[in-house]
C-alpha cells in the first residue's frame, strides 16, 4: 500500500469517527429536550381523572368555603385591596367545575358532564348572591379601581385565562400534584373578582358593571375549560366506554358538539378581543407621536372601538386647520385607524357648547387626576406636620419665674425645706407627653397626715398659679 493510499484511509476512517461523535451529539441533543418538554412520561391518568371528579362537587364544607372566600373578596374588592382579594383567590375553589367541563368532553363522560354543569351552575349562583347581599348591605358603594378593572376585559385577560388553564391542567396531570402551581393559577385567572363584581354590579343597579364583569368570567371559564379538553387530548386520556354503541356514539357526538359550541365563540372572542387592544395601542401611539404642535398640550383624549371616534382635547395655542389637516391625512395612513374620525377640541375656540366640554369633562378631568396623583402626597404631609406639631407640643417648656415661685412656697409652707422642678418625657409606645414634676423635702419633725394634707394643697396652687392641667409631686427623703 502506497503512502497516498494509507493517508487517505486515515482521512476516511477520521471522516467516520467525526460522524459517528456528530450522530452522537446530536442524539443526546435530541434525548435532552426530549425529555425537558415530555410530561407524558409522569401523567397519571387514572389519578387525574379522580381528582377532577373529586373537586366538581358543591356541597357541605366547599360551599361554605366558596361563600366565605365570596365575603373576602368582595370587602377587598370594596376597599380597593389586591392583598385581601389575593388572599380569598387562595381559598376558593372555584376552578373545579370549570376543569370537569373540560375534562369530561375530552374522555365522552356524560355523567361527568352533567355534574359539573349542574355545580358550575350552582357555583355562579352562589358567587353572585353572596356578593349581592354584601354589596347591597354594605355602606360603602363607591366605585374603585380594583372592581372597575373587572368590568371590561382585554386581550390579556384571554391570554392569562389561556395559559393560566394550560399550567393548571399540567400541574393536575403530573404524578403528584403540584398544588403551588394551582395556588398560582386561582390568583392569575382571578374568576373570583368577575363574579363578585357582577353581584356589585346588581346591587347598585348598573346592568353595564354586571355584564361586563359576568363577560369576563365566562372568558375565563370559557378558556381554562378548553385548554383542558386540548391537554387532556393530546395526552390521550382514556375514552369513557359504554356498553351500548347507539349511547357511546351519541356520547361521543355530544362531547364533539359541546367542544366546537366552546371552540367557535372562543376563536371569535379572541380575535375581537385582539383587534380591540391593537386599536387601543395604536391610537394611544398615534396621540402621543403625531399630534404635536409647539404651544398645545393634550389635556384629554378618548376613543371608542366601535364608532371610531377619535377625540383630542387641546388647551394652549390654538392650532391651525392646515395643521389639523395633515393630522388627518396621516391617520388615514394608519391601517388600524384609517375608518377613525378625528375631533379636535381647543381649549381656545369660544364656542358655547366646546366651553361647556371642555369645562363639564376635562376640566373635571384634570382636577381628579391631580387629586388621586397628590392625595397619598398630601396625606404624607399632613401626617408629617402633625408628628412635627406633636413633637414641638412635646418639648415646649412652660417659662415661668422659678425665684419668686419659691418665695411663694416657703412662705405658705413653712416647713418645706426645698423644693425643686424638672421636666420628664414619658411614652407608652403610642404617645409621647412631657410632665412637670416638682420635688419637695419636708423638715424631718412633719407628720406624715400633714405632709399628704400639704402635698394636696400645694398641688392645687401649682396647678392654679402656673396653669397646668397635670403636674407630680413627689415627696423626696431628707
Amino acid at each position: 500500500m502506497t503512502t497516498s493510499e494509507e493517508n487517505n484511509k486515515e482521512i476516511t476512517s477520521e471522516q467516520e469517527e467525526f460522524d459517528k461523535v456528530k450522530v452522537s451529539a446530536w442524539e443526546s441533543v435530541k434525548r435532552f429536550f426530549s425529555e425537558l418538554l415530555d410530561i407524558r412520561s409522569e401523567t397519571d391518568r387514572d389519578a387525574t381523572i379522580e381528582s377532577v371528579k373529586h373537586d366538581i362537587s358543591f356541597k357541605g364544607h366547599t360551599a361554605w368555603i366558596l361563600i366565605f372566600s365570596i365575603f373576602v373578596a368582595s370587602i377587598g374588592l370594596n376597599v380597593s385591596s389586591t392583598a385581601v382579594v389575593i388572599g380569598a383567590m387562595l381559598i376558593s375553589p372555584l376552578m373545579g367545575p370549570i376543569v370537569g367541563l373540560g375534562m369530561s368532553v375530552a374522555i365522552n363522560d356524560v355523567e361527568t358532564l352533567r355534574r359539573s354543569l349542574i355545580n358550575l351552575g350552582v357555583m355562579v349562583v352562589l358567587s353572585v348572591l353572596t356578593a349581592f347581599l354584601y354589596f347591597k348591605m354594605s355602606p360603602l358603594t363607591k366605585e374603585t379601581p380594583e372592581l372597575l378593572a373587572r368590568t371590561t376585559p382585554t386581550i390579556l385577560d384571554v391570554l392569562v385565562a389561556i395559559f393560566g388553564g394550560l399550567a393548571l391542567i399540567v400541574a393536575k396531570t403530573k404524578k403528584g400534584t403540584i398544588a403551588s402551581v394551582i395556588f398560582g393559577v386561582a390568583i392569575a385567572t382571578a374568576l373570583m373578582p368577575p363574579l363578585c363584581t357582577v353581584g356589585y354590579g346588581l346591587a347598585i343597579g348598573n346592568a353595564s358593571y354586571a355584564g361586563g364583569a359576568m363577560y369576563l368570567f365566562s372568558i375565563n371559564a370559557v378558556f381554562i375549560a378548553l385548554t383542558t379538553f386540548i391537554v387532556a387530548k393530546v395526552l390521550g386520556f382514556p375514552l369513557v366506554r359504554y356498553a351500548n354503541s347507539r349511547r357511546r356514539k351519541l356520547t361521543a357526538r355530544l362531547a364533539s358538539l359541546i367542544a366546537l359550541i366552546v371552540m367557535v365563540p372562543s376563536i371569535f372572542i379572541f380575535i375581537g378581543l385582539y383587534k380591540q387592544q391593537v386599536f387601543d395601542s395604536n391610537a394611544s401611539d398615534f396621540v402621543e407621536n403625531i399630534l404635536q404642535f409647539d404651544g398645545a398640550e393634550v389635556v384629554k383624549f378618548t376613543h371608542d372601538f366601535e364608532t371610531k371616534d377619535l377625540d383630542i382635547y387641546f388647551i394652549g395655542r390654538v392650532i391651525p386647520a392646515d395643521k389639523i389637516n395633515e393630522w388627518n391625512e396621516k391617520l388615514k395612513e394608519n391601517e388600524v385607524l384609517k375608518d377613525c374620525k378625528l375631533s379636535i377640541y381647543q381649549g381656545a375656540d369660544q364656542s358655547i357648547e366646546l366651553a361647556d366640554r371642555l369645562s363639564g369633562q376635562v376640566k373635571a378631568g384634570i382636577l381628579e387626576d391631580l387629586y388621586v396623583k397628590n392625595e397619598n402626597l398630601i396625606r404624607d404631609k399632613d401626617d408629617r406636620i402633625q408628628f412635627l406639631e406633636n413633637e414641638i407640643a412635646n418639648l415646649k417648656v412652660n417659662e415661668f419665674d422659678f425665684k419668686s415661685l419659691t418665695d411663694e412656697v416657703k412662705i405658705l409652707y413653712s416647713d418645706v425645706e426645698s423644693f425643686s422642678y424638672s421636666k420628664r418625657i414619658t411614652t407608652n409606645f403610642t404617645k409621647t407627653d412631657t410632665l412637670p414634676v416638682f420635688y419637695v423635702t419636708w423638715n424631718k419633725d412633719v407628720k406624715s397626715k400633714k405632709k399628704t394634707e400639704e402635698l394636696i394643697k400645694l398641688d392645687k396652687w401649682l396647678r392654679f398659679q402656673l396653669e397646668l392641667d397635670t403636674l407630680k409631686i413627689l415627696d423626696t427623703p431628707k
